[in-house]
């Protein structure tokens, strides 16, 4: 497997079931993971922030505007069916564990296929966890279809990356100021 597909991820993270694995039937999963020095429900309230930001280069995908880096009051009360990072709706999610989300916007589907992405995360000690991505893709019909989807890979593992490592460093930062 390449790094496009399995950045930061063990075989065991690889081989555990994800709730996006309900969601679609795949043709390609990706995975994507990081360390994280916080407790897993500081990290847990600090992704769910991608209710309403990206996260990963605010000035390509999230039109300039910097994504919050302050916590946000109630941002962990989560209801099926809300909108995530503009292009994907929450289809489930358990409180400090995961949250799963599909790709809903039309032109988004077009070019990509289906995706489900459910964005784990997993205690490794109580103060410490790991943050995981598995995104499942049914890529769109046809040669470009399946190109697009290769292509995915690649342009996700950045976006992907920057992401989880910009929460990691957030909820660290959220845990530090509880924890003296």
């Amino acid at each position: 497997m390449s790094i496009a597909r399995t950045w930061g991820t063990t075989a065991a993270e690889r081989a555990r079931a994800y709730p996006c694995d309900e969601i679609i039937d795949p043709a390609d999963d990706l995975f994507r993971g990081v360390d994280v020095a916080a407790p897993a429900a500081v990290t847990y309230r600090r992704l769910c922030h991608v209710k309403v930001a990206p996260y990963s280069y605010d000035w390509l995908d999230n039109r300039g505007r910097r994504s919050p880096r302050e916590l946000i009051a109630g941002i962990d009360d989560l209801a099926v069916g809300e909108r995530m990072m503009a292009i994907f709706t929450l289809v489930g999610f358990r409180r400090d564990e995961h949250l799963t989300v599909r790709l809903t916007a039309p032109r988004g589907r077009r070019l990509f296929g289906e995706i489900a992405v459910t964005y784990a995360v997993v205690p490794t000690s109580p103060s410490t966890c790991r943050l995981l991505a598995k995104l499942r893709v049914t890529p769109a019909p046809g040669v470009l279809g399946r190109l697009r989807t290769s292509l995915l890979a690649w342009g996700d593992l950045v976006m992907m990356r920057k992401l989880l490592l910009t929460l990691a460093r957030l909820a660290e930062r959220d845990a530090a100021a509880i924890i003296p």
